[in-house]
């Protein structure tokens, strides 16, 4: 289990790098600047960062859930899907 959520944060950290390029070009073509670019860029970077980790967050705000129990939430479904990979 540690070693299926170690891998999803390895592989957030890797692919937020890739999209972090795609996500400044964005905020530079909307022409963003300041506090606005940094959050769009830092929503785009979490919105593009995997396909599960979206859907976990989906989940988890149709769930209402907030604080510490969104978190776990989060958490558990993104092991959950680590783990159905093949």
């Amino acid at each position: 289990m540690i070693k299926s959520t170690l891998a999803v944060l390895f592989a957030g950290l890797f692919a937020t790098s890739a999209f972090a390029a795609d996500c400044n070009k964005m905020a530079d073509d909307k022409k963003l600047a300041g506090a606005a670019r940094t959050s769009f860029v830092k929503k785009c970077e979490r919105d593009t960062a995997t396909p599960a980790s979206a859907a976990c967050e989906k989940s988890a705000t149709d769930k209402k859930l907030a604080g510490a129990a969104r978190t776990s939430h989060i958490r558990k479904c993104m092991a959950d899907a680590a783990a159905k990979k093949p």
